[in-house]
């Protein structure tokens, strides 16, 4: 039998959660103020409060990193289910969803940078600590193949291709970011989305014998 808890302690729990929340909004705002490189002094500043309260909502660094992470992979992920829900209700097109796909996880690093860039570059995250950012690689290739699987009806071949186009995605958005020339993120959505597409147009879901 589970012991019944005091609803004072139940209120506590969801001023705690809505603390958290708060937090994570202001260390998200302090990355945008700051950079990617922001300090736990910067994030206690931006929050109105002092690292103590932080740490005591985080415990340390690593768990205020990755709650950032999971926020802002909320974000991304309800952006990119958005905007391939709707090239497929708008055109049904698998070559649309696709190309949309891309340009709504491009059009977080052209419209918040700093918070990409401490997203991937993990200035928080302590050695040996599981990755947040393959966790959020995983549920956009997730995505991404049943986008595919729309198309090839091979729900283990297109898990491949899924996580495959969001590698391709990633290295060449870094490299956008890292190394700007000029190109824009419509440029780029498009060269991204011929490079995959051609290569996902050559291949055949291979026939199954009896």
């Amino acid at each position: 039998m589970k012991p019944v808890r005091d609803r004072r302690s139940s209120r506590w729990d969801t001023h705690r959660e809505q603390r958290r929340a708060e937090l994570v909004v202001a260390a998200i705002e302090a990355v945008r103020a700051h950079g990617a490189g922001v300090g736990m002094d910067d994030v206690a500043a931006a929050a109105g409060t002092s690292k103590t309260v932080v740490y005591r909502h985080f415990q340390d660094r690593t768990g205020l990193y990755v709650a950032v992470c999971e926020a802002v992979a909320a974000t991304l992920v309800t952006r990119i289910r958005a905007a391939v829900d709707t090239a497929r209700d708008a055109t049904g097109s698998p070559h649309a969803m696709v190309a949309a796909g891309i340009d709504a996880y491009l059009w977080l690093i052209e419209n918040d940078r700093e918070v990409y860039r401490f997203v991937v570059h993990r200035p928080l995250l302590d050695s040996g600590t599981t990755d947040p950012v393959t966790d959020l690689t995983t549920v956009i290739g997730d995505h991404v193949a049943q986008v595919i699987d729309s198309a090839v009806h091979d729900p283990r071949a297109a898990r491949s291709w899924g996580h495959g186009v969001v590698g391709l995605v990633r290295g060449a958005a870094d490299d956008w970011l890292a190394r700007p020339d000029g190109t824009t993120r419509a440029e780029l959505t498009a060269r991204l989305t011929d490079l995959a597409w051609t290569g996902l147009a050559g291949l055949r879901t291979p026939e199954v014998t009896p």
